[in-house]
């Protein structure tokens, strides 16, 4: 499975208009990251902790 054949999704706190998004897709390669107005070009690969890691140190990151 390419990253081309994976379920991408956006973050809820994503507007409407299409704009600026940052779309995710999990896979057993580890997780893909793109632009949602760039899907043809080669998504970022990470790994699951490294996700893991990034979405906690966002989450406590004062607002």
């Amino acid at each position: 499975m390419s990253a081309n054949e994976v379920t991408w999704f956006k973050s809820s706190y994503s507007g409407g208009g299409g704009d600026n998004c940052v779309e995710v897709a999990t896979h057993v390669a580890g997780v893909f990251v793109r632009d949602s107005k760039e899907t043809q070009r080669q998504p970022l690969t990470v790994s699951a902790d490294a996700w893991s890691a990034f979405t906690t140190l966002a989450s406590d990151a004062p607002v």
